[in-house]
């Protein structure tokens, strides 16, 4: 992992007041880095810039809507400005609405597509207009198991997520055939313990909560800097869940649909009731007026801080060495116990 330098990285975080972007953004502080935090809500925001100065970076608070390409373009400018050249842009704002497909609104519909989606393009170009001239730069778009495989009473995020996957491949071919040297990559995530289920919109019974297994959002954090890092690959997949939902995916799509059906509708909301005065944050941010939230949702107890297959993914050579090492041991102690 790279180490403070004298030429600190620029980087753009997203949805950075709060959950995996929030994780993000502290990293990246830990590595002094100047960072410039996309987010809605003031509270958030701030504490996030706190974050990030007080593991050692810089940080510039910006008040943005990803929904409005023009606010994010004029983002960028003052990023530039303000901090120097872009090296990473990371993607990871959104919102959501836990319904059935029926019970979400249209215009409830096209503002979580405006957010999860056209948030990331307008971000991505936002971020090309600038790194394609100096032909560097990182794009990380951050996704989900998701983004390959729907699931009930998430019609609206995992549309957006599917158009994300679409979107990014067909930037990166362009990329490839333009021999350019900037470089996009995407992570696929596994359920993660954000505030997002204390601050989604939802019309089901029980209290939404992340399908287990869960992971804490520093373990998402920690696969992003590293896509950020190894921006070759094409796609990073986080957590022995999503590997074995997408493999489940290609294999059995339609057993993977009638088990869904079966166990989707549970699996997503406690037996608790919403309080309340559950804020929601599909028009207007959580933490306008409220606490600041932070990284983590209220799952910490059920939550894992490392992901083994995480781990795995990032040290093929490592494996391979030892898997070698092992398979040659076993041969010369088979030669030695011969006659």
């Amino acid at each position: 992992m790279p180490a403070k330098t004298a030429n600190p990285q620029v980087v753009v975080v997203t949805g950075a007041s709060g959950g995996v972007g929030r994780a993000v953004a502290r990293m990246y502080g830990g590595r002094g880095a100047l960072v410039a935090l996309l987010a809605r809500g003031d509270t958030g925001l701030a504490g996030a810039a706190a974050d990030v100065e007080a593991a050692g970076g810089k940080a510039l608070q910006l008040p943005v809507d990803v929904a409005g390409h023009d606010d994010v373009q004029a983002a960028a400018e003052l990023i530039e400005a303000s901090l120097g050249p872009i090296d990473v842009w990371v993607n990871v704002a959104f919102t959501s609405v836990f319904a059935p497909f029926m019970k979400i609104a249209p215009d409830e519909f096209r503002r979580v597509t405006e957010v999860d989606y056209l948030g990331y393009v307008y971000g991505t170009r936002a971020a090309l207009d600038r790194m394609l001239p100096r032909d560097r730069g990182v794009i990380v778009q951050v996704g989900s198991a998701l983004a390959y495989r729907g699931i009930p009473l998430q019609t609206a995020y995992c549309g957006a997520k599917h158009a994300i996957q679409g979107f990014h491949e067909a930037l990166r071919c362009e990329l490839l055939h333009d021999r350019s040297h900037v470089r996009v990559t995407m992570v696929q995530l596994p359920a993660v313990n954000t505030p997002q289920f204390d601050w989604v919109l939802s019309r089901l019974p029980g209290r939404p909560q992340p399908v287990p297994p869960i992971y804490q959002p520093e373990v998402a954090a920690r696969a992003v800097l590293y896509a950020a890092d190894h921006p070759r690959r094409r796609e990073h997949w986080v957590g022995a869940s999503t590997v074995g939902t997408l493999l489940a995916d290609k294999i059995a799509p339609g057993l993977l649909d009638r088990y869904l059906a079966r166990t989707g509708y549970r699996s997503q909301q406690t037996d608790q009731k919403e309080p309340p005065d559950q804020p929601v944050n599909l028009w207007e941010p959580a933490d306008e007026a409220g606490p600041d939230y932070g990284a983590h949702g209220r799952f910490d107890r059920r939550s894992h801080t490392r992901s083994p297959q995480l781990w795995a993914s990032q040290h093929h050579g490592t494996l391979a060495a030892a898997g070698a090492a092992t398979l040659l041991g076993l041969l010369a102690g088979r030669r030695r116990s011969r006659p």
